[in-house]
């Protein structure tokens, strides 16, 4: 972007005044474009030296007004410098409000945020889940609380925002919040969007995060193992409850469906596949990416037990899933008594699914990362690098091969 001004002073012959004066007028230019401003001083048009932009001679009045046009030039020359410092777009609009002494209201980055939020909130069912509004409220508050920690104050102008600040976030949430590398890199990903709304609003002139490090640790995915799915299927419970949230644990063991996929499974999305048997045709939630899953025997177990279920005929429901927290807190339960010396959440299914179930059953992990609904291989190739047990049967049948054939 060009920043350059030029600063010129003329007589304006279409304004002479009745007493033959010619007005005098500063004209600044910027990016090819021109703003006029009156300097109300007026002189005789033999007296102005229009190669000069001054007036002529060394008399009183000539030293007087020359001097106010230079105090107009240094002012002109200040503000443009201003817009300089403060990062500010140098255009023509932005000189003008600092001649008239607009003052400029600074774009506050909370406000941004909640701008941000507010929107998301008004598109849940649409284009976010209500869990995504939950994790920027989150996130909101959480920048509220790292710049009263850091600065003292509720808000920060975007513009004074620096890789500084996202080093002192990173900070912050790991010393004051006790916050994993992981975790940490989550929230900073929330708050990553934001400013790219800035950045795109013309808000803030450099990326914060520029030469910033978003790398994730990679972490062990825990799953049940086959004796242990084999355990909790075959454990009789005191209650119905906790028997109920087995059964729908293990239908997600067998189907790789998150959480709120299963809640919102409908009985319409139960269909007969192009091999006959019983399918699963759905979209995952969170990605809106389409899920074909062919149904197992222990899954078509589980619907059928639950076909003629109150809370499924009334919701339209495959299962009657209860609330998320209410299903882990059982689960907890549930592990204990099956002597599973895990932490037990809902979400250990899905990893269940993609290991124990498929890929250590020789499932092609291209045909995995399709029925678990991801966009690409990498997310399912980390749950390949967990596999030991497949590792060790696959090398077994290699030195098999090898001795028969003499090696």
């Amino acid at each position: 972007m060009d920043t350059k001004i030029s600063i010129l002073f003329y007589g304006r012959k279409a304004k002479t005044t009745k007493g033959n004066l010619l007005p005098i007028y500063l004209r600044v230019t910027l990016q090819g474009r021109r703003l006029e401003l009156s300097t109300y001083r007026y002189v005789s048009p033999e007296r102005w030296s229009v190669e000069a932009g001054k007036m002529k001679g060394s008399s009183v009045e000539a030293r007087s007004v020359n001097a106010y046009l230079d105090t107009l030039r240094d002012k002109a020359y200040g503000h443009h410098r201003e817009l300089l410092e403060e990062g500010r777009p140098v255009t023509l609009e932005a000189f003008r409000e600092k001649w008239m002494g607009i003052k400029e209201k600074p774009v506050m980055l909370l406000e941004v945020f909640q701008m941000h939020n507010d929107q998301v909130s008004k598109l849940v069912g649409k284009d976010y889940a209500a869990g995504t509004l939950e994790r920027y409220a989150t996130s909101l508050q959480h920048t509220r609380d790292f710049i009263r920690w850091k600065h003292g104050v509720e808000d920060i102008d975007v513009r004074k925002l620096s890789y500084g600040f996202i080093t002192d976030y990173e900070f912050w949430f790991k010393t004051v919040r006790n916050c994993a590398h992981n975790t940490t890199m989550k929230y900073l990903a929330n708050f990553k969007k934001v400013i790219h709304l800035c950045l795109k609003n013309g808000w803030l002139e450099r990326d914060p995060f520029l030469g910033y490090k978003m790398s994730k640790r990679e972490v062990v995915r825990e799953c049940l193992s086959q004796a242990e799915l084999q355990r909790m299927a075959e454990k009789e419970f005191a209650t119905d409850r906790l028997a109920q949230v087995r059964d729908i644990f293990l239908f997600s063991c067998y189907t790789g469906l998150a959480y709120v996929d299963v809640q919102q499974l409908r009985r319409s999305e139960i269909g007969e596949g192009m091999d006959g048997e019983r399918w699963v045709f759905t979209r995952r939630q969170k990605t809106e990416t389409p899920s074909r899953i062919p149904l197992l025997p222990v899954a078509l177990a589980i619907l059928e037990r639950y076909q003629d279920h109150p809370q499924c005929l009334y919701q339209d429901r495959v299962l009657p899933v209860l609330s998320n927290q209410k299903m882990n807190a059982y689960l907890k339960e549930i592990a204990d008594l099956c002597g599973i010396q895990k932490t037990l959440t809902f979400h250990i299914a899905r990893h269940t699914f993609a290991t124990t179930v498929t890929l250590s059953n020789g499932v092609p992990i291209e045909v995995v990362s399709q029925m678990l609904g991801y966009r690409n291989l990498k997310t399912t190739q980390l749950y390949a690098k967990t596999l030991d047990q497949k590792v060790s049967e696959d090398m077994q049948q290699l030195r098999d091969r090898l001795l028969l054939k003499g090696w």
